[in-house]
């Protein structure tokens, strides 16, 4: 099981939240939603890699 890519999505979730946190205290509301996006894209981004090498196994199992 490979478990850097959990680490990665928490790293990367810790750190958004931490900024979301800092920008929203400073009145910086849009900033802060902003980085909560991109945040979002890169788990996205990151996530949709493993999601294509999981329906290629599928498909190799199935014989598809």
């Amino acid at each position: 099981m490979n478990v850097d890519l959990i680490f990665k999505v928490a790293g990367i979730g810790i750190v958004v939240a931490v900024l979301n946190q800092l920008l929203t205290r400073s009145g910086r509301e849009e900033q802060a939603l902003l980085t909560t996006i991109a945040g979002l894209i890169v788990v996205l981004y990151l996530l949709t890699k493993e999601i294509g090498g999981l329906f290629d196994s599928i498909k190799q199992i199935f014989d598809l």
